[in-house]
């Protein structure tokens, strides 16, 4: 047994209270390394009287990566003082105790040792990490405002032109977007099934897109007013739709007041220290093109990325901080808005973050505070922060197998187990999980325009744990490259408008809110997985009831295994019936519902039993 592969960490991922009476404990080990491991815990100050070191409590495989196996319990302590450590028995016999001061051989000497176990000295729920309970039963609908819909042609830009007008539109492109044409296709929304609606910013800026923020108190003249904005979450909410905007807090744009007096006064400006000036005189690229900004280079100051159009804010800089924070409660206050989305946010420091959550929570208990991170995020979900990311780690997984086609099933396991393990489970639970966004090519793109892979993509991604989102005009089959071309038009010309995909969305997302407690919540189990035929067969269980996923990605037909009695189809794609088979022909699935109740389970049971026996007896009499 490798034992130097052997994790553990207290508080955090690897032990956190899940809700009152389940306290979750998980350990990590080399792939295929252990044969059980067990949990010795109990209340630290009876471990000399009742040495509940003796009563292992045996843990659960939960996940496999091609590196690490994970192991999780689900268990708690009435007294809410907690140590604990491992019996861990490796596949080549040798046992040990892994404890908080490391491994030592599995005896008493050392298994009654206080101060050798980890420690929860008691189990605070005002600590435990808590999200929103509606954001895990939202599937979410991205709305770019320029893109989506024209409802009020009287405030459009200068130069804006006709509707979808160009294939591909170009990034100083104004098409007259706006919330009014929100509002009144709210109808569409609604028969659509979406119950989240993701705004990228809609406060006054500069550009199309709105990232480079001039106002935060107001929205953008091209899209309406804030009376308008009211109503458009006063609709949504009457319909069961929550509402997100976008916080761009990281920078600025460079025609915002505060920018434009640095430019102004120099080393004299009041808001000198709001930015990361490196010398004056400040350099001024405003008579730069909208294309040349995207990519300025190296300024003498900071900018997100190297977009010279976009200085980056202080936010160490307690002025700066009372402004955003002031920002950040008004919309709250104001407008009853469900959602922040944080632009950029690993790149604003975590003092910041922790005041933002206190103070916007501390309004609306159940905010749903989400960050756009790209990569693993552990240091931002710990409870104080973020209660989700933009989880584009997990989306890379699925993009690299379904479309990129260079990960096996087994890879592809890994890869998302590997995601899920990063989190704690209510963490994991609200995580916005997507395919494509205003910053990707869009998912039809991605596909190579299969429009059965898409589904079966998106089929797999609703069966994941997390909310999904969908990026507007994806129902109706649009498609579009990397940014700017992915922010096309929304059509809504119904000759041009994919209406079979438009069907298959609404069945999708259907299928998710029936089953969503199970989708949310349950446990996966992944049972079948086959390199050699790109399949993938895996429960979600929750309970006795289980939704059992099986997806081909082979070009050749496969077979199901055996389903369990009683099961019955609830969402499919390109599967055959052959005989008392089910083929799935290629980027096909097939979706069963079934509930296990304690009979037929034990009857199983008694089968198995009787099964082993004669294997046995057959054993001895070859032997003979």
């Amino acid at each position: 047994m490798d034992t130097a592969a052997i994790y553990h960490r207290a508080e955090s991922e690897y032990a956190y209270l899940y809700e009152r009476g389940h306290y979750h404990i998980r350990i990590r080990t080399k792939a295929n390394d252990v044969q059980s491991v067990e949990l010795l815990s109990g209340d630290p100050y009876s471990l000399d009287q009742e040495k509940w070191f003796m009563n292992g409590k045996e843990m659960k495989k939960v996940a496999s990566t091609n590196m690490h196996d994970y192991w999780m319990i689900d268990t708690h302590e009435p007294t809410k003082r907690m140590a604990y450590g491992f019996r861990v028995i490796g596949k080549d016999g040798i046992e040990i105790f892994y404890s908080d001061q490391g491994v030592f051989p599995f005896e008493e000497t050392f298994l009654s040792q206080m101060n050798f176990y980890f420690r929860v000295p008691y189990i605070h729920e005002i600590d435990a990490f808590r999200a929103p309970k509606w954001a895990g039963e939202t599937v979410w609908y991205q709305i770019f405002p320029e893109r989506f819909a024209n409802g009020d042609p009287s405030n459009d830009p200068e130069g804006t032109l006709p509707w979808g007008s160009k294939e591909n539109p170009s990034r100083d492109d104004f098409y007259g977007g706006d919330l009014r044409g929100v509002l009144d296709n709210m109808d569409y929304l609604e028969d659509l099934g979406i119950n989240g609606i993701y705004f990228t910013p809609i406060f006054k800026a500069h550009s199309n897109h709105k990232y480079d923020t001039i106002d935060y108190k107001e929205i953008d003249p091209d899209f309406g007013d804030k009376a308008l904005f009211k109503k458009v979450v006063e609709e949504a909410h009457s319909r069961g739709i929550r509402i997100m905007i976008d916080a761009v807090f990281n920078h600025v744009g460079i025609h915002s007041p505060q920018w434009l007096d640095v430019l102004e006064n120099q080393e004299k400006s009041r808001y000198k220290d709001w930015f990361y000036i490196h010398s004056f005189p400040v350099d001024d690229v405003a008579g730069l093109s909208t294309e040349a900004l995207e990519n300025v280079g190296r300024v003498n100051y900071d900018t997100f990325a190297f977009t010279g159009h976009m200085p980056k804010l202080n936010t160490a800089n307690p002025e700066v901080q009372e402004y955003l924070l002031d920002i950040s409660t008004y919309w709250i206050k104001e407008f009853d808005i469900d959602a922040w989305r944080l632009d950029v946010a690993n790149e604003v420091d975590h003092f910041f973050w922790k005041r933002f959550f206190k103070e916007t929570t501390a309004i609306k208990e159940d905010l749903y505070i989400l960050g756009e991170i790209w990569h693993s995020s552990q240091n931002w979900l710990n409870g104080d922060e973020f209660h989700a990311v933009m989880n584009y780690a997990f989306t890379d997984t699925i993009e690299n197998y379904f479309f990129k086609k260079f990960l096996s099933p087994t890879r592809l396991v890994s890869g998302l187990n590997s995601q899920l393990m990063l989190y704690r489970q209510q963490t994991t639970e609200v995580m916005f999980n997507l395919l494509d966004s205003h910053d990707t090519p869009r998912v039809l793109t991605k596909a190579g325009h299969d429009k059965n892979l898409v589904k079966s993509a998106m089929a797999f991604l609703y069966a994941q744990p997390g909310a999904p989102c969908m990026y507007y005009g994806t129902e109706i089959g649009m498609d579009g490259g990397m940014d700017p071309d992915c922010r096309k038009c929304m059509i809504w010309d119904e000759d041009k408008q994919d209406h079979d995909m438009l069907a298959f969305t609404k069945e999708l997302i259907q299928f998710r809110k029936m089953y969503s407690d199970i989708l949310i919540s349950g446990e996966t189990e992944w049972h079948d997985v086959r390199d050699d035929e790109q399949f993938l067969g895996f429960k979600r269980k929750l309970g006795n009831r289980e939704l059992l996923f099986f997806f081909n990605q082979d070009e050749e037909e496969a077979f199901l295994p055996l389903i369990p009695r009683g099961a019955k189809k609830v969402f499919h794609l390109n599967d055959i019936a052959d005989g008392d088979e089910t083929l799935l022909s290629h980027n096909g699935f097939s979706v069963f519902y079934y509930e296990d109740n304690e009979e037929e389970r034990k009857k199983r049971l008694m089968k198995k039993r009787d099964r082993a026996k004669k294997r046995k007896v057959l054993m001895e009499a070859i032997k003979k």
